[in-house]
């Protein structure tokens, strides 16, 4: 049997929302040898700038609908080498095969001293498998939420949401400091721009989904939802501030700041009253409505200044 010590310590999560694929990818970084990239990471993979809205029910699966074969490219813009196996809808032909080779390059992982990222072992989230027992066949797993379990080899990608998403970090690239934030840059607008591939709305585009959603089609039923989108999203926007912070763009930090802060003011004032009141609802939208103005204006810098 091996199995690391690994945990969710030093990883903000503000809203305890924070989306489970960028949790779990920070945590796996921090508990590795490059420890040091588990603040960008976030960032520069391109998901504290990433939002996906289902403006027709708030179905919080729309957060984790998006081109999973992209995970290797974004994570290793961060300056990460990784390997990466997938499975999807209308694959079952090659179910064996893929499960087999994700199992391989999760025991490889786990004796390199690192945790597999892998989807659905989390209750339709992502979560983190920490070690294996071949005898008995079985995968350990830590949870977003932070509990821990196990799985049998054969479960794994044939869960609740039976698809299979595996990514484990492997080495460290040579990129420069600059690089990594160039490129950066280039994923955030890309997404803006609505380039990367989601059947829901995306990017900028995301915001007038949301607002709309509200303000036309809310009800109690999607109390939980409205949570889950305003946590999951409020908790990336912070990562967005801190990195530009960290590297002295001062421009788009002070943007980032408060576009965390309107997002995380709206889930505060969502915790503490209740939305069906106009004057609540009414206050969240105009706090949603002020980060897209000044996610636009953050945008409109990265296209002005960054080619």
């Amino acid at each position: 049997m091996k199995k690391l010590i690994v945990s969710f310590d030093g990883i903000y999560d503000d809203t305890g929302y924070l989306f489970s694929f960028a949790k779990c990818l920070s945590a796996a970084v921090k508990n590795s040898p490059y420890a040091d990239l588990f603040e960008d990471i976030i960032a520069t993979s391109g998901f504290a700038f990433r939002m996906w809205v289902d403006g027709n029910s708030l179905c919080p699966s729309a957060t984790s609908i998006w081109s999973f074969d992209s995970q290797k490219n974004w994570v290793e813009n961060g300056g990460l080498l990784c390997d990466y196996v997938g499975r999807y809808w209308g694959q079952d032909e090659i179910e064996q095969e893929r499960r087999l080779q994700a199992i391989d390059i999760i025991k490889k992982s786990i004796d390199n001293g690192i945790a597999a990222i892998v989807w659905d072992i989390s209750g339709c989230e992502w979560g983190l498998i920490t070690g294996y027992e071949e005898e008995q066949k079985k995968l350990f797993t830590l949870k977003a939420n932070c509990e821990e379990s196990e799985i049998t080899y054969d479960l794994l990608g044939k869960m609740e949401i039976p698809i299979l998403s595996v990514l484990t970090i492997t080495g460290r690239s040579n990129k420069s400091q600059d690089q990594i934030i160039e490129e950066t840059i280039k994923l955030a607008k890309s997404h803006y721009k609505g380039e990367e591939w989601c059947e829901n709305a995306k990017g900028l585009d995301a915001y007038p989904a949301l607002i709309g959603f509200i303000e036309e089609k809310f009800t109690q039923e999607c109390s939980c939802s409205l949570d889950y989108y305003l946590g999951t999203y409020g908790g990336l926007k912070y990562y967005a501030w801190k990195f530009f912070e960290k590297y002295d763009y001062l421009e788009l930090s002070e943007l980032y700041k408060r576009i965390y802060q309107a997002w995380k003011s709206a889930f505060d004032i969502k915790q503490t009253k209740d939305i069906i009141e106009n004057e609540v609802k009414n206050g969240i939208i105009i706090l949603i409505s002020n980060a897209y103005e000044l996610e636009k204006k953050a945008f409109e810098l990265m296209k002005s200044k960054f080619n």
